[in-house]
């Protein structure tokens, strides 16, 4: 009877003992995703970063095909790109929300990649997102999901991980014209509303946008409130329970306002933190415990759980130049802030006389002019609006929400110009051939004439490429969007109007058509020029030697060629004579 008393005794002491380890075991699985892409030696150094060794983690390798699973129909060809670089570190624990920390994303922050996160249905995880190199981070979402579901064993609900996509995209898009922390901002306290108050109708959703853009005083567009209200309508009609998602929305919110939750919920004792923060390893916390050494300096970063990294960092910098959503990636990581006050939020333009000065000479705003009577002035001189010109009385709607009707047509006409050549490349016309040719011609313009090393890469699948001539930014643009609008057109339209010269050396009438019209824009043959051309060419390339013109010609020709598997090397050569 004894024996039976004491076996008995033991058998509770062990039920004990192992119950009291389980968050133990829980929080212990841990995966690395490292991209496809990378050399043996990047591989490496993203361990190193991570602060971990293979026998420590379960190792996931991500594929190009992989992101485009999760990214196909949500972002375009030249956003995904052809090559998977970012990594990530994924440990599921149980409590605490979810924690964020990034380097060398230059495009989605740990604010965006948390808030998105929990839209997949993801509860408490702590994730690190990096890159041996500056990448945009578009795809990151997708290696953390796949880390996620591998370390958690628990399947995401694939109607919710591509909502989850779709949000970063949404978000990021809306990051380059109004910056990263309004952007994450709008979207995420328009989803704790409408989550946490079960909203689904969408003029009440849209509503809550445009409450939200106005109380934060952050100016968006129409278009993009139709894109986050169609988000969000979707997003309602899942299964969310608003106490699952809570601790991280709000956390996300009080990093990118400033503000801390007014709410007091987690003091009565419905939070599980504390009770297992008592006897937690700080060592095992790998959002903290990277080593930052690894990747050099200059590398930006974010964390939800330092706020201040981003701008210490240069992670919070924007450039609203880019209208088209395609993510800027720069060697050192910088952004140009030049026309970053054309959209942007009221009191971002308001910080500084000049700024707005500048930027009223541009692309004037009711914002921009209402902010200084002496800038409205000089704007006026350049861009007369009555609107612009009523300073007092303009300045009380300083938010740029699309009810102010009056004071916005002509900011968006002139934005509408801007923009023209990339709102009429709609690709969903193109064939499928057409269509990734397109996409793979707009990522090496991008690299070739603007610089981006990313986009050079992704296009090349060459990490020796380097862009052949610089151009001062705005050069880079118009002749960028130029060069890009001429090939759409050609893919478009097709080849039936083309006149043979009887200087065509492609097999393609597609390049031959392409060369003619490359040759009229970099004047690499003036007979062929006509006034029209010349009159266009003369003012976006006016500064550029004639040497640079004959270089962007040759490798944009040598580029196109490649694409249509034509090597004419000595023929570009002998053309660019």
């Amino acid at each position: 009877m004894k024996k039976r008393n004491m076996i008995a005794a033991l058998l509770c002491s062990a039920c004990l003992v192992a119950g009291s380890v389980n968050p133990v075991f829980a929080d212990a699985s841990k995966v690395v995703t490292l991209g496809a892409d990378l050399t043996d030696a990047q591989k490496q150094t993203m361990m190193k970063y991570f602060n971990v060794s293979s026998d420590q983690v379960q190792v996931m390798t991500i594929t190009n095909e992989d992101e485009h699973k999760h990214l196909d129909n949500i972002a375009p060809q030249s956003q995904i790109g052809s090559r998977t670089l970012s990594c990530a570190y994924v440990k599921p624990t149980q409590s605490g929300g979810i924690k964020v920390r990034t380097a060398n994303l230059n495009w989605v922050t740990g604010n965006m990649i948390a808030t998105t996160l929990s839209t997949s249905g993801v509860k408490n995880c702590e994730v690190v997102a990096a890159c041996p190199m500056e990448v945009s981070g578009t795809g990151a979402l997708t290696g953390i999901q796949m880390a996620y579901e591998k370390a958690s064993g628990e399947k995401l609900d694939e109607t919710k991980t591509k909502l989850a996509n779709q949000e970063i995209v949404t978000t990021g898009e809306l990051a380059d014209k109004v910056g990263k922390n309004e952007a994450t901002t709008v979207v995420n306290q328009s989803k704790m509303d409408v989550i946490q108050n079960g909203v689904q109708n969408a003029d009440e959703i849209q509503n809550i946008v445009i409450n939200v853009a106005e109380q934060n005083n952050i100016s968006v567009s129409q278009d993009d409130i139709d894109r986050i209200v169609s988000l969000l309508k979707q997003i309602s009609q899942q299964d969310y329970n608003y106490d699952d998602v809570k601790e991280t929305l709000e956390q996300v919110d009080a990093n990118t306002t400033g503000q801390t939750s007014s709410s007091d919920d987690t003091l009565d004792g419905e939070s599980s933190d504390e009770t297992v923060d008592v006897d937690a390893d700080p060592s095992d916390d790998i959002v903290n415990n990277v080593n930052d050494s690894i990747l050099g300096d200059d590398v930006i970063q974010s964390s939800t759980e330092d706020p201040g990294l981003e701008e210490e960092t240069g992670a919070d910098s924007q450039d609203t130049s880019n209208e088209t959503g395609i993510p800027d990636a720069t060697d050192d990581g910088t952004y140009s802030n030049e026309e970053s006050s054309d959209e942007s939020s009221t009191d971002e333009s308001t910080s500084d006389e000049s700024s707005t000065e500048d930027s009223a000479s541009d692309e004037s705003s009711t914002d921009e002019s209402a902010s200084d009577e002496n800038s409205t002035e000089d704007s006026a001189s350049d861009e007369s609006s009555t609107d612009e010109s009523a300073s007092d009385e303009a300045a009380s709607d300083e938010t740029g929400i699309p009810e102010a009707t009056e004071d916005t047509e002509s900011s968006e006409s002139t934005e509408g110009s801007d923009q023209a050549d990339s709102a009429e490349n709609d690709t969903s016309v193109l064939s499928e051939e057409a269509k990734n040719n397109y996409d793979k011609f707009v990522l090496f313009v991008k690299g070739e004439y603007e610089g981006d090393a990313d986009s050079l890469l992704a296009a090349t699948e060459d990490t020796e490429a380097v862009a052949t001539v610089t151009l001062d930014e705005q050069t880079a643009k118009s002749v960028a969007e130029t060069v890009e609008k001429d090939y759409y057109d050609i893919l478009k339209d097709g080849t039936e109007s083309y006149e043979a010269d009887g200087t065509e050396k492609y097999q393609s009438t597609e390049l031959n058509m392409m060369d003619q019209k490359l040759k009229k824009l970099f004047s690499i043959d003036s007979s062929q020029e006509d006034t029209e051309a010349t009159d266009v060419t003369a003012a976006i390339l006016a500064d550029v030697p004639q040497e640079d013109k004959q270089t962007l010609y040759k490798e944009t020709m040598k580029y196109l060629a490649g694409l249509y598997g034509e090597n004419t090397d000595s023929s570009e050569e002998s053309a660019a004579e």
